[in-house]
């Protein structure tokens, strides 16, 4: 026992003395602290102490005992500043010297001489009357810069910037709380201050994933079919940090990964790339109707607004082009703007074309009925003129028509691949009805291990529209389950949803072993049903009801100028319609004031992005354009927010 004990002790020491040789220290970790927190307090960065502690990737826990590499500090410049405050008599006694007198008082030997000259040429010598020096002591400490200001550079955005520096989007978004959704070219913000040898490269030969929460490297080879050393291999700051969530990763092309993998568009913000300086023409064409409008009256005129759908409509359309109008003239865009009633009528789209010259309007926005779009488009097809479409989503993609509300089968795809991209679903669920038999087949088809939930029929097999809570227990299992419900019918969306909320998160008494389940609601077609006065909306929030849309709602909390101005102007909240109509009016001018024309612009601007709508245009091979972009969103604490891939 002695021996072991002593051969203990030699390795101790010997472990020791090799620690100190190579200047570093240790560090027993207290409650509360943080890998961040104590890396900041030894002036070295988080990556220095998981080189050398590699469990602290997985967990931090109190009394754990770290290494810490002091020659890797770069402790901060402090710079002593002393002020003479004054002086103390001072009789030399027998036996004390120049050293003992400077740690008594406090003062270096050289601040003793210098006002008791004559010791430059002379011993002390016991008697001697001095000046001791009395200093007021300032430690000036100049801060390690940990952030550096940094000019984002041409077709960089947020997640370029965080993969060059090694962060997450969220971190950047930390270090700039005021940066907006999109970067513009030339703006300047805080990134860490890495020297340029210590940055990543963007590398366009390779394809970037972004780590999604709880993804660690066995649920990254199931997904990316990459070993944990092929992905440190290619990312190397890996083996120093471990997997975060939110982090960009550099993998090899695979068109075949469908969740996570970043897209190479980012948004542009055209506003400040104009070039074009001379006056643009543009043509809005809506059914306002006004020939119908009767106007002896205040209230008639009001009951005329009432009724009329298309007027509503138009209206609020024209109020969010007339902002968009107002903003382009403050950025100092000139326009000739031609506003044209097409009365909901082929016939009076006819006389329009017919009584002017539409040979040198750069765009026009609407109709915004398929038949009178379909005139216009295949009119102006000969001066080759842009014609953009504002709701239509089944239009005939002549060479000239920019469709600009994203096809309904995108918001489905949308949904299956963010599906798809969730590696820790142990379950997925189909609800429909019998109309939708037809889509449930088809999820059935893309995720072959669901079980399927038909609605309830009654005895001469129609449709009762209910299921019961036993129907869908049986197919629940603990942990986290996917349900898709596609319908159209609102008393079963909001039977179906009751009855999930109330299944959500139990435990089965029991088996209060066995873990509850989680359940995440999804429906490929978002509709009327999900907004009625029938459904819940605490349910939904209970349920993270994700779906597709072409549109994201704006939050009040944003701030935005548009929506502030708006209802400044018109005391009241801009509507769907208002918000596409300035969205839309600002893509399409910005494009051919930033271009030499609408077309060009596809390939200069590729996504653009304004206050609740996007568009991000492809062409067809033979054929027009159409908008292949789409917002993710989910019910969050009773508000709808966009969910990040």
């Amino acid at each position: 026992m002695k021996r072991f004990l002593l051969v203990l002790i030699l390795v101790l020491t010997f472990g020791f003395t090799a620690v100190e040789a190579q200047n570093f220290s240790t560090h027993q970790v207290k409650s509360g602290e943080t890998v961040a927190g104590i890396a900041k307090r030894y002036f070295i960065t988080p990556a220095d102490i998981y080189k050398l502690n590699p469990d602290a990737k997985k967990a931090l826990k109190p009394n754990t005992v770290l290494i810490i590499p002091l020659s890797k500090a770069s402790k901060p410049k402090v710079t002593i500043n002393k002020e003479l405050q004054g002086f103390v008599s001072h009789k030399t006694r027998r036996k004390e010297t120049l050293y003992s007198l400077s740690k008594k008082y406090n003062v270096e030997e050289e601040d003793i001489k210098k006002y008791n000259k004559f010791l430059y040429a002379n011993p002390l010598r016991k008697g001697d009357k001095l000046q001791i020096p009395k200093y007021k002591i300032t430690e000036i400490v100049e801060e390690v810069a940990t952030t550096k200001p940094y000019t984002v550079l041409p077709k960089e955005g947020k997640w370029r910037i965080a993969y060059k520096f090694g962060i997450t989007i969220e971190e950047l978004e930390a270090l700039n709380p005021d940066m907006p959704e999109v970067l513009s070219e030339g703006a300047i913000i805080n990134v860490p201050n890495l020297n340029k040898e210590e940055q990543n490269k963007f590398d366009d030969q390779y394809s970037y994933y972004k780590v999604l929460p709880k993804e660690g490297f066995y649920r990254l080879k199931l997904k990316l079919g990459l070993e944990q050393e092929e992905l440190e291999a290619l990312n190397p700051e890996l083996k120093e940090t471990g997997l975060k969530s939110g982090m960009i990763l550099k993998i090899p092309h695979n068109n075949e990964i469908e969740g996570g993998v970043i897209s190479e568009e980012e948004a542009v913000n055209l506003s400040n790339k104009i070039l074009n300086n001379e006056t643009k023409h543009i043509a809005i064409m809506l059914p306002f109707r006004m020939h119908r409008v009767d106007f002896d009256s205040i209230s008639d005129a009001k009951k005329s607004l009432e009724k009329d759908p298309y007027l509503n409509a138009s209206l609020d359309f024209h109020s969010g082009v007339l902002m968009a109008l107002d903003s382009l003239k403050s950025l100092g865009v000139s326009l000739k703007v031609d506003v044209y009633d097409t009365r909901y009528e082929v016939s009076e789209v006819s006389r329009i074309l017919r009584e002017n010259n539409f040979e040198t309007v750069n765009a026009v926005i609407g109709p915004l009925t398929p038949a009178s779009f379909n005139k216009v488009a295949t009119e102006l097809k000969k001066y080759n003129t842009p014609v953009v479409s504002p709701i239509g989503t089944n239009l005939k993609l002549y060479d000239n028509v920019f469709q600009s509300r994203p096809a309904d089968n995108l918001l489905k795809t949308k949904v299956v691949n963010f599906v798809k991209s969730d590696t820790l679903v142990e379950n997925i669920i189909i609800i429909a009805d019998t109309k939708h038999v037809n889509r449930a087949n088809e999820l059935k088809h893309e995720f072959n291990k669901a079980k399927v939930v038909y609605s309830r029929k009654n005895k001469e097999g129609k449709d009762e529209f209910f299921v019961t809570k036993e129907d869908i227990e049986t197919v629940l299992k603990p942990g986290k389950n996917i349900v898709f419900l596609e319908t159209k019918n609102e008393g079963y969306a909001s039977n179906v949803t009751s009855v999930l909320a109330s299944l959500n998160n139990k435990i089965n008494p029991e088996k209060p072993e066995v873990p509850a389940p989680e359940i995440i609601l999804v429906t490929t077609n978002i509709n009327s049903a999900f907004e009625g006065d029938q459904i819940n909306n605490t349910h939904l929030s209970n349920l993270q009801f994700h779906f597709a849309t072409a549109s994201k709602e704006y939050s009040e909390n944003d701030n935005n100028a548009f929506v502030k101005k708006y209802n400044k102007i018109y005391n009241i909240t801009p509507n769907k319609r208002a918000a596409k109509g300035f969205d839309l009016t600002m893509d399409v001018v910005l494009r051919i004031v930033t271009s030499n024309d609408l077309y060009a612009s596809v390939i200069n601007a590729p996504l653009t992005e304004y206050v609740e709508n996007k568009f991000a245009y492809k062409k067809k091979l033979f054929g027009g354009y159409y908008n292949d972009s789409v917002y993710l969103v989910k019910y969050d604490d009773l508000t709808i927010v966009e969910v990040k891939q």
